[in-house]
């Protein structure tokens, strides 16, 4: 059982960003389109789940290794594999020196774990071994599902509100029956942009929280995570990278967060700090001893 209720927060958190598009739906037209707005959050999440393994892959300019050229990439991701019952994913390797890690697929039979050149150099094998097992348990947890349902909601509820925005301004509807409030729409279209995005964000950081805790489990090594996440921070802040739509998009499936610290807010963060998450661990590991 998880300690600090994250699957808990997690559904308490989608009910909220779903009933914020649906709340979209109903101001429009009088809720008559509200099935629309379903529909298509449906249709987005599906598409952004079935191709998110390409997305992600794409986005780092990752490529394929084989058992030869990263054995110990191969060694640690088999042994974890096999000790969750799990079949092995795809290896990949993105060529930048920003020490990261990320997995994605939408499911464990068609998973894809990527490691980047930095954090292939900065870490050792106890280190990576955390890392790896945390991106693990993101497929195992169904996290991409999880996380492609979020952005793909958050993305449509920021549509809707340009959508909102146009219309407070210039009008819309073909009678006043049609017409809603322009002060409404206006709010709306302001709020439920920013309200998404902080959701979507918080969603992601109990995501991160619950896998650094199952990936713990399965090492047995609470504190290796939190040696890795000691350096991953240290090497961000060395070697960012730039934040691109593509990146942007991505960012939330790292173990860290891949920008400048000043570049994400706390709210906008879809990163825990890193104080916090070695904290965890630390006490995690207290626990593992006793």
């Amino acid at each position: 059982m998880h300690n600090h209720f994250n699957g808990l927060k997690t559904a308490a958190l989608f009910g909220a960003i779903w009933a914020l598009l649906l709340g979209l739906g109903a101001l429009i037209s009088g809720g008559r389109y509200i099935w629309l707005f379903a529909l298509i959050g449906v249709a987005t999440t599906a598409y952004g789940y079935w191709n998110s393994d390409k997305l992600a892959i794409r986005a780092m300019h990752a490529y394929p290794v084989s058992e030869a050229q990263a054995p110990a990439m191969y060694r640690i991701v088999r042994e974890l594999s096999t000790r969750a019952g799990q079949p092995m994913p795809a290896l990949f390797v993105s060529p930048t020196q920003a020490p990261n890690a990320f997995a994605t697929g939408r499911n464990p039979s068609h998973a894809a774990v990527c490691c980047t050149e930095g954090i292939l150099s900065l870490l050792d094998e106890r280190e990576l071994r955390g890392v790896l097992g945390h991106e693990l348990m993101h497929v195992y947890n169904r996290d991409i599902l999880t996380g492609s349902i979020a952005a793909a909601v958050a993305g449509i509820i920021s549509s809707v509100g340009q959508m909102l925005m146009f219309t407070s301004i210039f009008g819309g509807g073909s009678s006043d029956d049609d017409r809603p409030n322009p002060i409404a729409l206006l709010a709306m279209s302001l709020l439920a942009p920013f309200a998404a995005i902080v959701i979507q964000a918080a969603i992601s950081r109990t995501r991160e929280y619950d896998a650094d805790e199952d990936g713990s489990k399965l090492t047995g090594d609470p504190l290796a995570l939190a040696s890795a996440l000691h350096k991953i921070e240290a090497g961000v802040a060395r070697a960012p990278l730039a934040p691109t739509p593509q990146l942007q998009n991505a960012s939330h499936m790292m173990i860290a967060n891949p920008f400048r610290a000043q570049d994400v807010s706390r709210f906008m963060s879809t990163h825990p700090p890193t104080k916090e998450r070695i904290a965890r661990l630390e006490q995690m590991a207290t626990g593992f001893r006793g």
